[in-house]
């Protein structure tokens, strides 16, 4: 299966996914960040769900800067951004649970 998975390298989460998923590409979105259209395109797609308010850049954050818009949060701190990403030929997968390891026939 064709797949690139977005996240950090640093992100033990993102780490089990590429262990799992060798085969795919892996974009650390510090290194080359999201344009304005992938994020605009990931967030029509996931919603809020996309912004990790359980991470330790959100706890962070000044109560003043949590109420920016979405695509200008994870813009300006791609670390909020809920992780990983997994895009494949059929869909975009969020995160690493239960239903995208399933999904993705590691289950």
């Amino acid at each position: 299966m064709k797949a690139t998975i977005l996240g950090l390298k640093i992100c033990d989460t993102c780490r089990k996914a590429r262990k799992a998923l060798p085969e795919a590409a892996f974009r650390d979105i510090r290194e080359i960040p999201l344009t304005e259209q992938e994020i605009d395109a990931l967030l029509s797609q996931f919603g809020d769900r996309l912004i990790n308010r359980a991470s330790t850049t959100w706890r962070g954050l000044e109560d003043g800067a949590r109420g920016a818009p979405p695509a200008d949060l994870i813009a300006a701190h791609p670390a909020l951004m809920k992780r990983p990403v997994i895009q494949t030929e059929s869909g975009d997968l969020l995160g690493w649970t239960t239903q995208t390891r399933a999904a993705l026939g590691l289950e």
